[in-house]
């Protein structure tokens, strides 16, 4: 008969945000599963919501013969004032078992910097930024959302792209192309950014169209000042450009590029990027002992 493998006090990492979680199970140094759910925001969700996601779709995921005794949750919306919250109904779950909740910017800063002292920033449809100390985040320039920040983000360079090619600043085929593999007018872009819900998810999801069109007159530049305007306006208060900034999310990975000349232009010495921060978590809990 074929012996079935036990794993005891094994870790359980969670990178979550509003449309996804990402799992890892960690047996020591080992990586004895990884596996997805939908998304854990205990802003916008409720605990019945949450505790169901964690019985009905994480719980059937792990091996039966696996054994939690430590969970470390990374998640967006998860403010300080949530946290015990969600410490409490991964515990229900997971009994007997310590249980880290944290925020997302934290999960980023261990992912990217590890145990060293760093800038830590997520770049994606928002964007977020914090001073590391290697244990904690302690100092965050608030990003203030996609009306009246988060410049760097998939939001922000939606935005811009639009009033580019809507103010003649750019080729008129390249608005053309636009309107015609999105099959809108100028009324109908007017309509989903002012009266239809989540436009800041629309505005970040025009990012492939402009990373295909990174060569026509007046993009790159935009997608490059993009950056800058993010190192200026939110990493200059913490005075450490000694420090390696290093990124999490799409916007990061895929203009890679552009984010490194915009940080050779500001001062700025890039470290790690990742399109997610769970490979960098992974590492980073390997290293614990519980």
């Amino acid at each position: 008969m074929p012996m079935t493998t036990s794993y005891s006090h094994c870790q359980l990492i969670a990178d979550s945000g509003s449309t996804k979680t990402d799992w890892a199970l960690l047996a020591g140094e080992t990586l004895v599963c990884q596996c997805q759910t939908q998304g854990i925001n205990p802003f916008h969700q409720s605990a019945e919501v949450i505790d169901r996601v964690l019985r009905e779709e994480l719980l059937p995921s792990l091996p039966p013969e696996a054994t939690v005794g430590h969970v470390a949750f990374y998640g967006s919306g998860l403010r300080p004032e949530l946290q015990p919250m969600m410490r409490q109904l991964l515990m229900s779950v997971f009994l007997h078992t310590d249980v880290q909740a944290e925020g997302d910017l934290l999960g980023a800063a261990r992912a990217v910097c590890g145990r060293a002292e760093g800038i830590a920033c997520i770049l994606g449809t928002g964007a977020n930024s914090g001073l590391y100390d290697g244990q904690n985040i302690v100092m965050n320039t608030p990003p203030l959302g996609y009306i009246l920040g988060d410049e760097g983000s998939g939001a922000v360079l939606g935005r811009q792209f639009l009033n580019l090619i809507f103010k003649e600043s750019a080729q008129s085929a390249l608005r053309e192309a636009f309107l015609s593999e999105f099959h809108l007018t100028m009324a109908d872009v007017i309509d989903r950014v002012y009266r239809q819900p989540l436009a800041n998810r629309w505005l970040a999801s025009l990012s492939p169209f402009i990373h295909r069109n990174l060569d026509r007159d007046g993009v790159r530049s935009m997608v490059i000042d993009n950056f800058r305007q993010f190192f200026r306006r939110n990493l200059t208060a913490y005075q450490r450009q000694d420090l390696p900034v290093g990124f999490v999310g799409s916007m990061a990975f895929h203009y890679c590029s552009e984010l490194k000349v915009a940080a050779e232009a500001e001062g700025y010495c890039i470290g790690t990027v990742l399109k997610s921060p769970l490979e960098g978590l992974i590492a980073y809990h390997q290293a614990e002992n519980f």
